[in-house]
């Protein structure tokens, strides 16, 4: 308990990714509940809703629920070996590690099913309300729903803090060693093995879309293929984001290396440096541009070439949003949890530098364009990723490589998600320079 109240700031972040995981989690998993006492139409509609939407929504819940608490864990290289250095075993740090998790991960998933529980009564409200399912079908969904979501939630938490708890103990208790891996460690096989799997299914959707189900006679056959392949490919890329935050950051330290400002030469040193630290920023700045622009502008390209009053078509671009703004909401979560516990965590850092002469408006500054580097990367990468999604889909629709409307929503996502990391950024930094 003294070692979380030590550090608020990760704490925090670590209980509202579990708490908004399972109150999203549970109320979907209501929604599949109640599909079992329904019947007809309804049936198929709430387990569509709960199952299929659930459980995208479930995946990036728990992309988020692990990047946060490895992000955290991480962080604590220099404590860990400090705490071995003076007589700890791998073991006893390991489990302070898994017991600060898990305590604010319980206070977190109780609470957060408490909350499932009424707003999975809600949803289902809603869903009648827009008359998806008719007033006849009850709403079934009981505390299963909830105490499930929290158990999933509850397991990927430890099984991510277990992982980074063992690298962050794995090797010499010597201090500069582990804090020099912690930012510069290669990355781990499986994680390359995992992102090469999530991004080679993506594009195979890609090729069969454009291959063999735009010649289908069902309309939407085309976008259940290669729907969620932007998704796919952008959280392939994300896995992968120390690399590739390393390797495109190189050119703009030769463009900054010209420029005389100390801002945008420390950006671009620590950019590199730090390249491990602030993947967990990149990596839900891609996933978030990926998804919201490869999913919005199937809807637009869906809209144009299938005759408006299809109630399917009406129900599909339902759920295609929905997704959407769940991706949306836990990746501009993971964004802000993600810079406030780097610069909290690189606060003596920040003070070293205005020992050495920086001035605040320099090192604030700094902190910005770190930002704005991973702004760039991260939208560069996740609109490269969305075009697996929306290139085999107007092929598909007969619309050619490139849509005939709905290219506005590219600009307005961008600057969406740059305003967020840019916005993130600056709260953070002044936070901690208060």
């Amino acid at each position: 308990m003294r070692s979380l109240r030590h550090r608020p700031l990760a704490a925090t972040a670590t209980f509202l990714a579990v708490l908004l995981g399972t109150v999203l989690i549970g109320s979907f998993a209501a929604l599949a509940e109640s599909s079992f006492s329904a019947s007809g139409p309804d049936a198929d509609t709430l387990l569509i809703m709960g199952a299929v939407v659930g459980g995208w929504g479930a995946v990036i819940v728990l992309f988020s629920v692990a990047s946060t608490v490895g992000i955290t864990t991480t962080q604590r290289a220099t404590e860990i070996g400090l705490l071995r250095t003076v007589g700890a075993t791998p073991l006893q740090a390991r489990r302070l590690i898994a017991r600060e998790t898990a305590a604010v991960a319980l206070l977190a998933a109780a609470v957060g099913a408490a909350i499932a529980s009424v707003t999975g009564r809600l949803l289902f409200e809603m869903i009648r309300s827009g008359g998806l399912v008719t007033d006849a079908t009850p709403y079934d969904g009981g505390p299963l729903s909830a105490l499930a979501g929290a158990a999933l939630v509850l397991l990927v938490a430890g099984i991510a803090a277990a992982v980074a708890a063992r690298r962050a103990t794995r090797g010499p208790a010597g201090v500069l060693v582990r804090d020099s891996a912690a930012e510069q460690g290669r990355m781990r096989w499986w994680r390359v093995a995992i992102a090469v799997l999530l991004i080679g299914y993506g594009l195979a959707m890609a090729v069969i879309t454009i291959t063999v189900t735009a010649h289908d006679a069902d309309p939407y056959a085309a976008m259940s293929t290669s729907g969620s392949s932007s998704i796919l490919v952008g959280v392939g890329l994300a896995v992968l984001a120390p690399v590739l935050l390393r390797w495109c950051a190189a050119p703009i330290r030769l463009v900054a290396g010209a420029s005389s400002s100390a801002s945008a030469h420390l950006a671009s040193y620590n950019t590199a440096r730090r390249a491990h630290l602030l993947s967990g920023v990149l990596a839900p700045v891609i996933v978030l541009t990926s998804a919201a622009t490869g999913t919005l502008l199937l809807v637009d390209i869906d809209g144009r070439t299938v005759p408006a009053g299809n109630a399917d078509g009406d129900t599909i671009n339902l759920l295609n949003n929905v997704v959407v703004a769940m991706l949306s909401l836990f990746a501009v979560i993971m964004v802000v949890n993600a810079f406030v516990a780097t610069v909290a965590h690189r606060r003596t850092e920040l003070d070293r530098l205005r020992l050495l002469g920086a001035t605040p408006a320099q090192v604030r500054g700094s902190v910005v364009a770190e930002a704005a580097v991973v702004a760039v990367i991260g939208v560069l990468l996740g609109v490269l990723a969305a075009l697996t999604t929306v290139v085999p889909f107007a092929v598909a629709r007969h619309e050619g490589v490139v849509p005939d409307g709905g290219l506005w929503l590219v600009p307005a996502i961008v600057g969406a998600v740059a305003a967020v990391t840019l916005g993130s950024a600056r709260g953070a930094v002044r936070s901690v320079a208060r």
